[in-house]
């Protein structure tokens, strides 16, 4: 981290926390373990000699569960990972060898938010709707943010105003937007460190269809090596129409995993 931005962060620069609070009974996709947590011990159970107590944790869920991101080893096509690599053989003894989370370093670099409905005139996609190249070719116009090789390229599609609604924010019934194979292949195109959406899959999902074809994934997965960020919070940086930042976000260094939670922040930093 440079001394520049080190000293702008202490001297109150803008932070905007692009993840979920994790909590027993938010939404999530169908195909992973939920999220769970309990008090195996509590205040009161115990004390020490000068009165003392304490209390602790157990939480359980699946890796791809919240604001988490998606390891290369996480999807595979023709049993190939990305670079060809062999994905029976990568999972052997119940890890995976190569393209685990534990491989994907930290993420500090320029972050771009591609807000498309804002740029469209819209407070949200519709559900269903899929988001064109032609559309990321106007939110770039409109913004005047081209995303840049190395960048992490965040797509809004404003979903994420339905988190609070549940099952209406999986959208099982309705669809979900998104990029499908034609966005994804946009994106690729520009080189990004990274990708994030505020949904739970990233990409378009049809109605009806639930998670049937994920397209974007092997895309940017299997076809380019390109890692996804997924159920990210971006209203709040989207209504203040920030779209340039400082992206700093480090998945958990879970060995072998395909994914790991992760917690992305905005870092802004007023010129003036």
């Amino acid at each position: 981290m440079s001394d520049a931005l080190l000293a702008a962060i202490r001297d109150g620069a803008r932070v905007y926390d692009l993840s979920r609070p994790y909590q027993i009974g938010m939404p999530q996709s169908p195909n992973h373990p939920a999220y769970w947590h309990s008090l195996p011990r509590r205040h009161g159970d115990h004390y020490r000699a000068d009165g003392s107590s304490a209390a602790n944790d157990v939480i359980t869920l699946g890796t791809h569960v919240g604001t988490h991101i998606d390891a290369l080893a996480h999807v595979s096509h023709d049993d190939r990972l990305y670079g060809g690599v062999d994905a029976k053989e990568a999972q052997t003894g119940g890890r995976f060898s190569t393209h685990g989370v534990d491989t994907v370093p930290p993420l500090l670099g320029r972050g771009v938010l591609l807000d498309v409905p804002g740029a469209l005139g819209l407070d949200a996609c519709d559900p269903g709707y899929e988001i064109t190249p032609d559309d990321l070719d106007a939110t770039v116009e409109r913004q005047g943010t081209a995303p840049a090789p190395g960048d992490v390229v965040l797509v809004r599609s404003g979903w994420g105003r339905r988190w609070d609604e549940g099952e209406a924010y999986v959208g099982r019934e309705t669809g979900v937007p998104g990029v499908s194979e034609a966005g994804a292949r946009w994106l690729a195109e520009r080189a990004p460190a990274a990708v994030g959406a505020d949904t739970i899959a990233f990409e378009r999902l049809e109605a009806g269809k639930g998670h049937a074809l994920l397209p974007a994934h092997r895309v940017l997965l299997v076809e380019h090596g390109i890692n996804i960020i997924e159920t990210m919070a971006l209203e709040e940086v989207a209504a203040d129409r920030v779209h340039e930042f400082t992206l700093i976000a480090a998945p958990l260094p879970l060995v072998g995993a395909t994914g790991a939670p992760v917690r992305p922040l905005a870092v802004v930093v007023d010129h003036g």
